[in-house]
C-alpha cells in the first residue's frame, strides 16, 4: 500500500481494479483544515485521464506491473500492431486511445516499453525523445519578431508539429513525446 506521502508523479496505483499512472500530483492546503493531494491519473488500459483527490489518511494499492520491450510494426485503421523484439511472430494490437497522443510519433521498427498487468499487455510507452525526419515543410513567414517565428512541418510519421523557421525538408529533429514539442535539430 502507498501512503499519502508516497503518491507522486510516475507511481502506478489501482483504482476500481484498474491500473492508473499518476501524471500530476499537487499538495494543497486550505485554511484551518488539513492538506490534500490533487491528482490527475491516466488509465493504463483505456488512456482516459481522471482527477482524484487524496487526504493524508488515504492509502492506495500499488499496481504490480511488469515492463518489457516490443517493436512497433505498423498502423492500420486506428490499431497499432507490435511484436516481441526477438520473436516477430508473437504480435499484439493496441488502440490509438490506449497509447495516447504519443502514438503519432511511432515509426516502423521503433522499440517501445510494454506494460503488463495481470500477465496481459495493456499499454506501451515511447522513449521520452524520438528522432524523426522532416518530409514536408510549409513556408515560414517573416513578420512580427516580438516572438520567435515558427512554421508547421510534416514528419515521416505523417504528424504535424510547429518548429523554428530554420528547419528544412530532410532535417532530422528530436521531439519530446510527452509534450509533443520540437526539442532540437540533429546534426549528423
Amino acid at each position: 500500500m502507498l501512503s499519502y506521502s508516497e503518491l507522486n508523479r510516475g507511481k502506478i496505483v489501482i483504482i476500481n481494479d484498474q491500473p492508473y499512472e499518476i501524471i500530476e500530483a499537487e499538495s494543497t492546503f486550505k485554511g484551518r483544515g488539513h492538506s490534500y493531494l490533487q491528482m490527475k491519473l491516466r488509465s493504463l488500459t483505456s488512456g482516459a485521464v481522471i482527477a482524484k483527490s487524496a487526504q493524508p489518511r488515504d492509502s492506495f494499492e500499488e499496481a504490480d506491473v511488469e515492463k518489457s520491450e516490443a517493436k512497433f510494426i505498423y498502423k492500420n485503421k486506428g490499431k497499432y500492431t507490435f511484436s516481441e523484439v526477438d520473436n516477430p511472430s508473437k504480435r499484439f494490437d493496441l488502440e490509438e486511445e490506449q497509447i495516447g497522443s504519443a502514438a503519432k510519433f511511432l515509426k516502423t521498427n521503433e522499440i517501445v516499453t510494454t506494460i503488463l498487468f495481470n500477465e496481459k499487455i495493456i499499454n506501451v510507452t515511447l522513449p521520452i525523445k524520438v528522432k524523426l525526419k522532416v518530409t514536408e515543410v510549409a513556408p515560414g513567414i517573416k513578420g512580427d519578431r516580438a516572438q520567435a517565428g515558427n512554421k508547421m512541418v510534416t514528419l515521416e510519421t505523417e504528424s504535424k508539429i510547429a518548429v523554428p523557421l530554420f528547419i528544412n525538408e530532410g532535417d532530422i529533429i528530436e521531439i519530446n513525446t510527452e509534450s509533443g514539442e520540437y526539442v532540437r535539430r540533429i546534426n549528423d
